[in-house]
């Protein structure tokens, strides 16, 4: 049974009930003078996550997770409840691929603002109703060009991709057609080097393929090299952090014609590598290659607006094996969160939380340099996440860093061999200053 206060109507009444004027003369009555609540002592509001965070901190006596600075596609980013509530529900949590439009109209509708925010996000003009994650985005970004660009065959690209991700390409792509050439990943920078890209990019190519912000963090504008690709007839597509775009230019405004990337960040919780979000726009010329559901706005015959899949046409339950994508479904619950996840938020607070991960990143990277030992490696711009120079290997320092309660980052010797004492670090919205100095602290005597 739900709680509802008396009003002071309801109040009224009962204290006429009992022959007293006010409260204050019920209390008289009784001997006791009217409590005075003190209220000086009471904190200012806090939002959602500072709330949480206080009442962590009471916990931090139990188990709890390691800080994370972790990062490389997939970041720790606060979620508000909300998002968990809505995705939660049973009319949600089990619904299927909405074939039935008649019966489905909220599934429809949520699919149908979630294609509408991914538009605002990425610059595009249409996007799908999701896909399974960033590195098979990336690669129905790759086949849509191709598609387009039917008698080339060549693919070019940046080795400032996720390796991640190129892994994904080199093994989906290995019995088909593709030659696939990657650029020459930089020695001692975080940057693309753009003359070394630019003079692979020639008529037989079909497709480019670059990450925004880059794997090592840096933001690159791509806009002259999207322009000299579309001289020669190119199909650029570009992966992107979707929290960055919060403050950096978007896909659409350098002219690419394909943005992808994954969502993990808009309100899903990082889990052991999945189940993720993968996201896909692009203009209207690349519209009918678009793998997977697309949901349409209509009106009913009464005029009425209504939400239905269109230009089913494409796929695979329509045409077999003619389809633009073998992929038959889509990550719908997890595209759910990040509607729930930008409603939350609003406008204003995604160019904030913009804002909070790019300072506390810079506050962090400011911090870490001030070691003796830590070097710097690249120059360029970053969003909130960025590569330092140990004086030991990367990895081992990640393991000592566990011991102190930190997840350190990513050690980038994983990948590059060349590249063993380098440490890229992320800094969500979630970090404090003192976490932050703590971290530092952390690091530092773990060199030494």
């Amino acid at each position: 049974m739900p709680y509802i206060a008396n009003t002071d109507t309801d109040r009224g009444v009962m204290l006429k009930s009992i022959g007293v004027a006010d409260i204050d003369e019920l209390w008289a009555s009784a001997g006791i003078s009217t409590p005075k609540p003190e209220l000086s002592s009471i904190a200012e509001g806090k939002s959602e996550y500072e709330v949480i965070q206080y009442l962590s901190k009471l916990a931090d006596r139990n188990a709890h997770d390691l800080t994370c600075f972790l990062g490389s596609g997939f970041y720790d980013h606060f979620i508000p409840s909300v998002v968990g509530e809505i995705t939660g529900r049973g009319e949600f949590y089990t619904a299927y691929t909405p074939y039935q439009p008649e019966a489905s109209q909220g599934t429809l509708q949520a699919m149908y603002e979630y294609q509408s925010n991914i538009c605002r996000l990425t610059g595009m003009d249409v996007a799908n109703a999701s896909l399974y994650d960033g590195g098979t985005a990336l690669f129905e970004g790759m086949m849509m060009g191709l598609r387009v660009n039917k008698k080339r065959d060549k693919v070019v690209m940046a080795g400032t991709v996720s390796p991640i991700y190129r892994e994904m390409i080199k093994c989906y792509s290995q019995n088909l057609d593709i030659n696939l050439n990657i650029s020459p990943v930089p020695d001692d920078d975080t940057a693309t080097n753009l003359n070394e890209f630019k003079a692979m990019l020639d008529d037989d190519t079909a497709v480019m393929l670059v990450q925004y912000p880059n794997v090592f963090g840096t933001v690159e504008d791509w806009t002259d090299m999207v322009s000299y690709a579309h001289e020669k007839g190119i199909i650029c597509v570009c992966s992107s952090y979707p929290i960055a775009l919060s403050l950096c230019k978007s896909p659409g405004e350098m002219g690419f014609d394909v943005a992808c990337g994954e969502g993990q960040s808009l309100g899903i919780p990082l889990s052991f590598g999945g189940p993720y979000l993968g996201f896909i726009a692009c203009k209207p010329k690349q519209m009918r290659q678009m793998p997977g559901r697309i949901v349409g706005r209509t009106v009913d015959m009464d005029e009425k607006d209504a939400y239905v899949l269109t230009l089913q046409a494409r796929e695979q339950h329509i045409r077999r094996d003619k389809a633009t994508s073998n992929i038959c479904t889509n990550e719908g619950l997890c595209a759910l969160a990040a509607t729930v996840y930008f409603a939350a938020i609003g406008k204003e607070g995604f160019i904030e939380l913009g804002k909070l991960c790019s300072a506390k990143a810079s506050f962090a990277r400011e911090q870490l340099l001030q070691i003796d030992g830590v070097e710097p490696v690249g120059q360029a711009h970053f969003f909130n996440e960025f590569v330092v120079r140990l004086p030991m290997d990367a990895g081992e320092l990640v393991g000592r860093m566990i011991d102190k309660g930190f997840a350190a980052g990513f050690p980038l010797g994983r990948y590059y061999e060349e590249r063993k004492n380098d440490l890229l670090i992320a800094v969500t919205e979630k970090r404090s200053k003192e976490e932050i100095k703590a971290f530092a602290v952390a690091l530092e005597a773990c060199l030494y």
